[in-house]
């Protein structure tokens, strides 16, 4: 069930990221503060939806979850708990996946710190890291999805 919930947040997060890139940008174009506005809310949703996705994934290794494909071949059951953490990023799917959750941590940071001053360039630069992130995103959800799961799971 948690891998699951954790493809259906990669799948919301590339969705807030796709808003994040283009509302904020329209806003500061027309000078909307409103639309301007939808920055800070949507880099701070897909911080949550991309950490709680990298934390399913984390989960699937640290409790040996064969069902996904991802962990039958970076992982087993005899491997140290330290390896199977970082197992979860030493693929090309988990590396992205926590790629993607450094940079949306990285917008939530660029919000937060520009809160008081610099707010004429806030829109624009977490638009562009809204531009990065859904791509990245859509390409996780597209081809490279780290919760693709196995129809016959092995038992080791």
């Amino acid at each position: 069930m948690i891998i699951e919930l954790g493809h259906f947040a990669l799948i919301l997060a590339s969705l807030v990221a796709c808003v994040q890139a283009i509302v904020p940008m329209i806003g500061a174009h027309r000078r909307w503060p409103g639309w301007m506005a939808v920055a800070e809310p949507a880099a701070n949703t897909q911080f949550l939806l991309t950490a709680f996705s990298f934390a399913a994934l984390t989960y699937a290794f640290v409790t040996s979850d064969f069902s996904v494909k991802l962990v039958v071949a970076n992982s087993h059951t005899d491997k140290p708990m330290l390896y199977k953490v970082a197992a979860a990023w030493g693929s090309h799917e988990g590396s992205l996946l926590l790629w993607v959750t450094l940079l949306s941590l990285f917008s939530t940071a660029v919000l937060f710190l520009t809160r008081r001053g610099l707010r004429d360039i806030a829109p624009y630069a977490t638009a562009v890291l809204g531009v990065i992130a859904a791509f990245f995103l859509l390409l996780m959800v597209g081809w490279e999805n780290p919760f693709n799961t196995l129809a016959m799971p092995p038992a080791e």
